[in-house]
């Protein structure tokens, strides 16, 4: 028996979702329930994967498999497909596994031709009806399967309504549309060489090819890879009986929710339009009516609607997201699905629907996509304003949020612009370096020409909860001239633009941002998350304000303070320059002695903010070379206050630089060329944290990381020096403190050594940035420019560097883990890259035995949502 490709509504339900599309199954699911449905058949997801390994052409079975299921809906509909006096007429839809939004639109009233829509108009006795039908059917077919832009069809449209003198397309006779309908096929010859396709079987055949081709098309594909879902799972196709919203004043369409999806309010949100199609209702040429005005037009279709809509909502227990339409005073359902909602609505509805019992707290907290919690904690555009604006550029949507305000080029000009009282500031620069730091403190958002999802402005972005587009490569930047262009317009320093964070979207205006609003309902959502979840949820953070806010947003200790970012304040950047740069060990630690009674304080004001929560703090990482200066100006101003000459000191910088500073001299190597910078950091810690123990009483455990090791000696060497110093300290205070030292995994020989290296290292954190440059060859910030041509050639699915790749980097943290855990059982074991807070890499660190995760403090609530997520799906 040959393999069942396309399915009846009546032949399946609700379960066949990943087979049938959410669409699809749905239909199947309300057809089971008796509800009013137009009848017909969805072919496939799998049908689609066949079509993209069969070269793009559906094969035979499924055509004929295709022919008999319309032959079924025939006979249902006591309609046949082709016929010239009484014409089925088919709709036809994509439908994924998932809602992808905008990945292809409908086409209607397929099926009908030159001949049937005569037939039609007898049939029907409404010529106006139609010739409406034939001309949207032609608009639509030339547009989602011919690819002639609908813009060239509407234009017609517009210039045969002026000449008649109408407004509204519902003001055009029968007549009219027939000079519409004209003027419409004359187009398609001229595009296309050929008449406008007659023949009702080939129409279906291009419709369904087309429905398969959208799975592929651009728009398609940025949405996979924004949200996860493989190339493989395919799109199905919905072919349904038409029924009719445009035969007068006694029809219409229109689309409703059983809640608000903005608010998440419960009551009845939607709209209809009389003597309409579905596109019309969202095409915004006519104003549709609210829904509870069909109580007044049509009282027992709206009684009816109202109850089926309930019983929807009941039955899937969850706010549906309906499409229906009146044909003559009767009802018909289109579809229904889980709606779309904003993240204030979906905590709302997840709250409500488990007070109103009909959900329990774990099904509330599947409700909820981890993704979305980001929009209740950054600011975002005002919906008006942004629908008015335009677009000019568009970058890697790197931290979430919004941002509008005047443009400045350097941090300095961004710093001072802040202090002198400009309230918003966004810089733009080519690309950020750790320098920047006290300008991108003082922006609302940062654009970057350069850099991927994990670039230096990315992470730094991110971990501050300020909005951020990095790898903007439509934009030329003059950093000199202080201006950029773009789209043929000239920014200058002072000129407003707005950033959209979650979208990479840039425009040159000032757009009005609203603040997020958190409510009530978010605590008590994310207490039952906590309830769930097994991973603990760290947070990275440098300084206590960081500290303050990941704890706020439930961060239970910090996975990854990175000491290097203590070095670039003010008041301490001279220090570390003299230190790099001094003559010999005894000058280094003369500078050394001045930056640890600093280093000291950055990590009591972090141990005090933490209460006891535990701190991971990774030694020095960078090159040397990041910390000095580039400009003859500022050589020239230290070698003066260092009291060396100009020459010496500039060929001192020259000498520090290096031609892959990422495979360089960095991490742990500096540690074994200058053990005296591990020893000032390990005493600072120390010292910290005795201090802070003693004053609050709170019990600390520091937990010391030595970076970059690929060697198990590297480790022990460094390790001897943390231990040494660590000891004296506790013996000078006479007082008890546990600590711990571990490592970094982030070279790929660091894990296939992992059992080695657990003999020295108490805990492993997987640095998952470095691991999958080292893995996959990649510089993190140069990716960016090729990327893009790996996911529209589908090389890749994904960023590797926003989600964890699995395969291949994914068998090195197991490994490790598993190597780690068979020479240390009770080794603790984390991960403080980005993938920290993404819900997908999150899953995975909970079934490869992780303990914790560590992210940025604003994607803290993400990764504690997605880590109760991982239980529930894994059990």
């Amino acid at each position: 028996m040959s393999k069942k490709w396309v399915y009846l509504f009546n032949e399946a339900d609700a379960s066949m979702k990943n087979l049938l599309g959410g669409k699809g199954a749905n239909l199947a699911e309300m057809t089971k329930l008796g509800l009013p449905i137009p009848q017909g058949f969805t072919v496939s997801t799998e049908a689609c994967v066949n079509y993209y390994d069969n070269d793009k052409v559906i094969a035979e079975d499924i055509v004929k498999q295709i022919e008999d299921a319309l032959a079924e809906t025939e006979k249902i509909t006591g309609k046949k497909f082709g016929d010239t006096e009484k014409p089925l007429l088919l709709s036809v839809r994509s439908g994924a596994r998932v809602s992808m939004p905008g990945m292809m639109d409908t086409i209607l009233n397929l099926g009908l031709n030159d001949v049937a829509v005569e037939g039609f108009a007898n049939a029907t006795g409404n010529p106006r009806f139609a010739y409406d039908s034939y001309r949207r059917f032609i608009q639509m077919f030339s547009d989602v399967v011919m690819e002639i832009p609908k813009s060239k069809f509407e234009r017609v449209l517009d210039e045969i309504k002026e000449k008649k003198g109408v407004e509204f397309d519902t003001d055009l006779t029968a007549d009219d549309l027939k000079d519409v309908v004209a003027e419409f096929k004359a187009l398609y010859k001229e595009e296309k060489g050929e008449d406008f396709p007659q023949e009702p079987q080939s129409q279906l055949m291009e419709a369904v090819t087309a429905v398969f081709r959208s799975w592929d098309n651009p728009r398609a594909i940025v949405y996979r890879r924004m949200n996860d879902i493989p190339g493989r799972w395919g799109t199905a196709v919905n072919v349904q009986s038409m029924v009719f919203g445009n035969m007068g004043d006694t029809s219409g369409t229109g689309v409703a929710f059983t809640r608000n999806p903005a608010t998440g309010e419960n009551g009845m949100y939607g709209e209809y339009l009389i003597n309409a199609q579905g596109e019309d209702v969202v095409a915004g040429i006519r104003t549709p009516q609210p829904i509870s005005k069909l109580e007044e037009d049509m009282p027992e279709v709206y009684e009816q609607f109202m109850s089926i809509a309930g019983q929807l909502e009941n039955h899937y227990r969850d706010m549906q997201d309906m499409e229906f339409t009146i044909e003559d005073k009767k009802l018909y359902f289109l579809q229904t699905r889980n709606g779309k909602r904003t993240a204030a609505a979906a905590l709302k509805i997840a709250v409500d629907l488990v007070e109103e019992g009909l959900i329990t707290e774990e099904e509330a907290v599947m409700k909820v996509d981890p993704k979305q919690l980001d929009q209740l904690l950054h600011p975002n555009f005002d919906v008006a304003s942004l629908k008015a604006a335009k677009v000019v550029a568009k970058g890697l949507p790197a931290s979430p949020g919004a941002a509008a305000g005047k443009v400045f080029f350097t941090a300095e000009d961004a710093a001072a612009a802040k202090a002198n009282g400009e309230k918003r500031v966004v810089l733009v620069r080519l690309e950020t370096s750790p320098e920047d730091i006290e300008g991108m403190y003082a922006s609302e958002g940062i654009l970057t020409v350069r850099g991927g999802m994990t670039s230096h402005a990315a992470v730094v972005a991110r971990g501050m909860g300020t909005c951020c587009v990095c790898g903007c490569g439509d934009i030329k930047i003059d950093e000199e001239a202080k201006t950029f262009t773009v789209d043929g317009q000239t920014v200058k320093e002072g000129d407003y633009i707005s950033l959209d964070g979650s979208t990479g979207n840039v425009y040159i205006e000032d757009i009005n941002t609203v603040e997020p609003e958190i409510s009530g309902d978010f605590a008590k959502f994310m207490a039952w998350a906590d309830k769930v979840r097994t991973l603990k949820v760290r947070t990275n953070a440098d300084n206590p304000r960081d500290a303050k806010n990941a704890v706020e947003f439930g961060a239970e200790g910090i996975g990854l303070c990175r000491t290097e970012h203590m070095f670039f304040e003010e008041d301490r950047i001279a220090k570390v320059r003299k230190m790099i740069l001094a003559k010999d060990e005894a000058e280094r630690r003369t500078y050394l002695d001045e930056l640890l009674p600093l280093q000291r304080g950055d990590f009591a004001g972090m141990y005090e903010v933490l209460e006891g929560k535990p701190m991971t703090v990774r030694l020095l990482d960078p090159p040397l070379h990041e910390f000095l200066p580039h400009e003859d100006a500022d050589i020239e101003a230290l070698a003066k206050d260092m009291g060396v000459t100009f020459e010496d000191l500039k060929a001192k910088v020259e000498s520090l630089h290096e031609f892959n500073p990422m495979l360089g001299h960095r991490g742990c190597r500096l540690a074994v060329t200058y053990p005296e910078i591990a020893e000032m950091q390990a005493r600072a810690i120390a010292e910290a944290a005795i201090e802070v123990k003693k004053s609050k009483g709170y019990d600390i455990v520091p937990e010391i990381m030595i970076p970059l090791v690929g060697e198990v000696k590297e480790l022990a060497y460094v390790k001897s020096i943390v231990v040494k110093t660590v000891d004296e300290v506790i013996a000078a205070a006479d007082v008890a403190l546990d600590y711990t030292v571990g490592t970094m995994i982030e070279i790929p020989r660091a894990a296939l050594t992992a059992d080695q290296i657990a003999e020295e290292a108490e805990f492993f954190s997987f640095g998952t940035n470095d691991l999958t440059q080292m893995t996959f060859g990649f510089s993190r910030d140069d990716a960016g420019n090729f990327l893009d041509d790996y996911y529209e050639k589908q090389v890749f699915e994904s960023d590797p560097f926003a989600k964890l790749d699995q395969t291949g980097v994914g068998q090195l943290v197991e490994m490790a883990a598993t190597k780690g855990k068979a020479t240390r059982p009770d080794i603790k074991l984390g991960i403080c890259g980005e993938h920290g807070g993404d819900p997908a890499s999150i899953e995975f660190c909970y079934k490869a035995g992780l303990n914790y995760v560590s992210c940025s403090p604003f994607r803290v609530p993400i990764a504690r949502l997605a880590a109760a997520q991982a239980v529930i799906n894994n059990r």
